[in-house]
């Protein structure tokens, strides 16, 4: 069943109150202006060899060099690790399928995913496992974490790629990406020492506005990136691949015909869209430290008041009450600042989302990719919970434009709601 609601904001005075920054964000104004250039006047091919290719040319290499130094590469010396592809999902793609196909001579390769990743990496999987790839799928507990216990047991020879997103997009919590790059390379450096497997791969897509994505800090060969998620355009993403032991690439295109992207992504690139996830990403690590305390305060202020009204809500994932007490550095190691997802005993999230619509409050019930399906959310039956309390549960997520008055206003239609 497909949800559908006739949209009933008030489009001139901009009345509704959006709460869901995790499935998307708006464009910030300065990455428009970024932009407009690339539309209209600075319009070259990359490719071409005139002046107006090599102006588009010059914009895309700047643009990669930001999002390199970003990551913690040298601009000059690792620039070429940075792929831009169409689209975060893309990017998940072609690490997972990239790497399958590069690792032609193990007979059947294997992969470890964990649950609870996005549906990018889980649906991918699955057709890999069509194809003859050995999937293994890693439980977590019942806030979402990873058990590292189980990752020690099932690395093996086959393993060449091992794959876990850096922080959830529905329950927020934060994998010890770290801790998971020294088990895999203490067990390459024992079990396999001549080999470049098994990589490490992250998707950091809802990681990168709130956490370091230093790759060299977190220990990955392969970490994903997405514009629209950090206030950028949509229709652009990026793929670090570290080649830095080789002088290849440890993985091969999707995407065949031109040479674009170092022969990784054939297609003429985006321009105007690669401006503007450079400016984007410049933005978000300008304001990482400063939204991440801002948006823990709402976090909690709206949690506290939320309960007040409804006391019988209870948070899916890590509890906000057991970790706003601690550092902010500390409580962003465990769960995101901006996103909770909460159950509503007694209420059907379905009737909520209609009733929170009508309020002109913007919230969902899970994952973007999949909230206009009527189907429970898989990383909330990954963590052991009811039928009933998924069916209960919705997302909140706060983002750079998020105000106290808003959070006020929102709790205020909440009580009405809940009368």
């Amino acid at each position: 069943m497909v949800y559908r609601h006739n949209f009933s904001y008030d489009s001139k005075t901009n009345k509704g109150i959006y709460l869901d920054y995790a499935a998307t964000t708006p464009v910030a104004s300065e990455v428009m202006k970024a932009m407009m250039p690339y539309f209209s006047e600075k319009y070259g091919n990359p490719s071409s060899v005139h002046y107006f290719g090599q102006q588009a040319m010059a914009a895309v290499d700047e643009s990669r060099e930001i999002v390199a130094k970003a990551i913690g590469l040298s601009a000059v010396n690792d620039f070429r690790s940075v792929i831009f592809t169409g689209s975060a999902t893309e990017a998940n793609n072609l690490a997972l399928r990239g790497v399958v196909k590069f690792s032609d001579k193990i007979l059947k390769p294997k992969i470890i995913v964990s649950t609870i990743e996005h549906e990018s990496v889980l649906r991918t999987v699955k057709d890999l496992e069509k194809a003859g790839v050995e999937i293994e799928y890693l439980p977590v507990d019942d806030k979402g974490f990873v058990q590292i216990e189980k990752l020690k047991k099932v690395l093996d020879k086959k393993t060449v790629l091992v794959s876990i997103m850096y922080a959830n997009n529905e329950i927020g919590t934060v994998q010890p990406i770290k801790k998971i790059s020294k088990i895999i390379k203490d067990w390459k450096l024992e079990n396999n020492p001549d080999s470049i497997y098994p990589l490490f791969h992250t998707d950091a897509v809802q990681a990168f506005q709130y956490l370091n994505c230093n790759v060299f800090d977190l220990g990955v060969d392969l970490m994903t990136l997405s514009a629209h998620k950090i206030y950028g355009p949509k229709g652009i993403g990026a793929l670090y691949i570290n080649n830095k032991d080789s002088s290849n690439f440890k993985i091969l295109p999707l995407i065949t015909g031109g040479h674009q992207e170092f022969d990784l992504r054939a297609g003429t690139e985006n321009v105007a869209a690669i401006v503007g996830f450079a400016k984007a990403v410049e933005l978000a690590v300008l304001l990482r430290k400063k939204e991440t305390e801002r948006i823990s305060k709402l976090a909690v202020y709206f949690w506290r008041e939320l309960k007040k009204i409804y006391s019988k809500v209870e948070i899916n994932g890590v509890d906000l009450e057991k970790t706003d007490f601690l550092k902010t550095e500390d409580y962003i190691s465990l769960r995101l600042p901006n996103i909770l997802n909460i159950y509503f005993p007694n209420y059907s999230a379905e009737d909520l989302l209609i009733k929170f619509d009508m309020a002109q409050i913007a919230v969902s019930a899970g994952s973007a990719c999949l909230s206009r399906f009527s189907k429970p959310s898989p990383v909330l039956q990954a963590l052991g919970l009811p039928l009933q309390r998924i069916k209960s549960s919705l997302r909140f997520s706060f983002g750079r434009f998020t105000t106290k008055e808003e959070i006020v206003n929102v709790l205020k239609k909440i009580k009405n709601i809940l009368k």
